[in-house]
């Protein structure tokens, strides 16, 4: 039976002895409290904070095990159930490695997310040589095969990995494509939807953190498939580039939320040139808080994975020579400041709730047709993180907000918001996903300012009005 999060709490308020039989090894483990766990914080969120493992790193190495068991309360297998490692030869499955990393998460009241049923690599030769009718059959049997097998025991699947192209929107040129056309898509969710019906299914790329031409294809490969019933969530792998967090990151996962779905961060890391310093570090840590900030403050965002524990085990230096050191951990297993901050975005060493401060205007009069308000979220030095409220009073199609900064305080850059932005007076109106807001209800907006090194972020009083 799979652990929910009431079951997983319980674990964590104790001691718990990793009874890893599959992996012949024993371990007793002292879960720490939310003030000073990655596992801790993000439970107290109710949501995932997740990794990528590696079945022969929880085999052989104790300290890695006992961090994984620590710090984190989902697992991701890093290969161990990509179709290379559970089905090499056609209808000859192997599933060692992943009923261990299973084993392991059951026994530490974490979660699985399960990767991935159907992609264009790791996908053995036999597959790859087939086409029409007998690659759907084996297509349906392989997810069929493995869903069953851990019906109950995966929380959550991507079904189909990477399947739009890199340019313009189009669909990939993979084997799927060619061999079944677009509608392979389909039967993939249709498929694993019969097979297990409890499990949340996912959508999984790259390179759809911000609104672009890629985005917007599984934007519609979605609509698609909510309309159909097969979709339970889409995953942002977020391979970041140092500095490159989009600005308009939570905007994008927000119109998907609008569609019904949950979001993930499925696969994140942020890669730098090397050797990285002190100041990149820092750097790697304020990208590593946004990405966590934005899941912390979306109420469907399920949770984080990061895409390995140790900087020296990860995958970027072999796939992008010169760049590294994109995790959370030193290869010693010490933490980076990118740990504090992702712990800190997540509500370490305080209450449980992410570590901001909002600081908020008394709302406008109700008569009007619309109230909005600001918030500081996020102060630094010389800039602060923002979040806005628009509540209507009456039924809204669109709405403008508009206010004067009283100092030198300015937009860099927003989201869920577009006009006139960056002088001292500004007058922003709704995206085209926001605006239509029923009376009563509410929607956000948000952005950063830069500002003058050490004074604060003022709040100004704020005037909405209906489109």
């Amino acid at each position: 039976m799979l652990l929910n999060r009431k079951r997983r709490r319980a674990v964590i308020a104790g001691v718990v002895t990793v009874a890893t039989a599959a992996l012949g090894l024993g371990l007793s483990t002292q879960f720490a409290s939310a003030q000073t766990t990655l596992r801790g914080a993000a439970d107290g969120l109710n949501k995932d904070i997740g990794v990528a493992v590696s079945y022969n790193l929880l085999q052989n190495n104790a300290q890695y095990r006992n961090l994984v068991a620590t710090e984190f309360n989902s697992l991701t297998a890093e290969n161990a159930m990509k179709w290379d490692a559970t089905e090499p030869s056609d209808g000859n499955y192997t599933f060692t490695q992943a009923d261990a990393i299973v084993d392991f998460a059951e026994d530490n009241g974490q979660s699985v997310h399960g990767h991935t049923f159907v992609w264009h690599q790791q996908t053995p030769s036999w597959v790859q040589n087939l086409s029409g009718t007998a690659l759907q059959t084996a297509m349906i049997e392989h997810i069929n095969t493995v869903a069953n097998r851990y019906e109950g025991r995966v929380a959550s699947w991507d079904v189909v990995n990477e399947v739009v192209s890199d340019s313009n929107g189009a669909m990939r040129d993979s084997f799927w494509l060619r061999g079944l056309g677009e509608g392979y898509i389909t039967t993939a969710f249709q498929t694993a939807r019969a097979a297990d019906p409890n499990a949340d299914l996912y959508i999984n790329d790259y390179s759809i953190e911000g609104d672009n031409a890629k985005s917007d294809r599984i934007y519609t490969i979605a609509q698609g498939l909510v309309n159909q019933g097969l979709l339970d969530g889409v995953g942002f792998q977020a391979h970041l580039i140092l500095g490159q967090v989009p600005g308009d990151m939570e905007a994008n996962l927000q119109r998907f939320v609008d569609l019904g779905l949950k979001v993930r961060i499925t696969e994140l890391d942020v890669r730098i040139q090397t050797p990285a310093d002190a100041g990149e570090l820092q750097q790697q840590a304020n990208d590593y808080r946004r990405v966590a900030e934005i899941c912390a403050e979306l109420a469907d965002c399920s949770g984080v994975t990061v895409w390995g524990v140790r900087d020296g085990d990860s995958w970027v230096p072999g796939v992008f020579p010169g760049y590294g050191a994109p995790l959370l951990f030193n290869d010693d297993l010490s933490k980076k400041p990118a740990y504090n901050a992702v712990l800190e975005a997540l509500g370490g060493g305080g209450s449980g709730e992410p570590t901001t401060t909002p600081v908020t205007t008394s709302p406008p009069p109700t008569g009007s047709g619309c109230t909005a308000t600001l918030s500081v979220q996020s102060p630094w030095n010389t800039g602060a993180t923002y979040s806005g409220t628009v509540r209507a009073n009456q039924n809204l199609t669109g709405w403008t907000v508009t206010w004067t900064w009283p100092g030198s305080e300015r937009i860099s850059n927003a989201w869920s918001l577009q006009g006139n932005l960056t002088g001292a007076t500004v007058t922003g109106s709704n995206a085209s996903y926001n605006g239509t807001v029923a009376s009563g209800q509410t929607t956000t907006f948000g952005f950063n300012i830069t500002k003058a090194n050490g004074s604060t972020a003022s709040v100004p009083t704020v005037t909405c009005t209906p489109a």
